[in-house]
This record gives C-alpha cells, structure tokens and sequence, in this order.
C-alpha cells in the first residue's frame, strides 16, 4: 500500500553504508530522524508496528512488527551511531540478506576451508 511504513530496512542500510563510504555525518541525521520518527509513530505498547499512513500521523501503528525490524531495521541503525563497531564493511566483512556480518574469505584463519 503506498504511502505505508512497514518497518522496512533498506533506507537505514543504505545510510550506513552511505555513512562508512562517504563519512559525510548528513546519513548519520537522517538516520535519527528516522529513529525519532519510528519512536515516535511507530512505537506501541509492548513493541512497535507499521504505520498504515506516513501522510496522516493521527493513525496508530497496526498490531505487526515483521522479525526484520528487530534483526535488521534496528541493527543498521545501531551500527550507524556505533562509531566503535569492529564491523568493517568496506575490508573485512559482508553481510548476508539477514544484515549478519560475516567475515570475509581474507580474514579466516589460514587452516580453513577458503585456502
């Protein structure tokens, strides 16, 4: 449905990696924006849901919380105000379609599978 909010994952991954590309602090304000809006539109009692209508914010969150927002929405954007994370994107990790971080074939030990 346009104009809907269901927590989806994309923008914050792209302003992380956008952020650890570029340095440019703009992605890190616009992923708290996103945050405060998520806060503050998206947040229920016990969880948080998605906004039915980003063009009206007098409607509440619907009862749905998808498992993504907690394993990925909310884990690009703690790495993007994480600025001790050891994940490395651009050298030493990749991350699989869940957003986990793997180490890349160049940092496994020299006795694995990869040599």
């Amino acid at each position: 449905v346009e104009g809907n909010y269901g927590l989806r994952p994309e923008t914050v991954e792209t302003l992380f990696i956008l952020n650890k590309l570029t340095g440019d602090p703009i992605y890190r304000t616009w992923g708290w924006e996103i945050f405060e809006s998520i806060e503050q539109y998206c947040k229920t009692a016990i969880a948080y849901g998605k906004h039915p209508n980003v063009k009206n914010i007098n409607v509440s969150p619907e009862d749905v919380m998808e498992s993504f927002f907690m394993g990925e929405t909310l884990k690009y954007l703690y790495l993007l105000f994480d600025p001790d994370t050891e994940v490395d994107i651009l050298n030493k990790h990749v991350f699989n379609t869940e957003a986990h971080p793997l180490l890349n074939k160049d940092h496994y030990p020299t006795d694995n599978v990869f040599n």
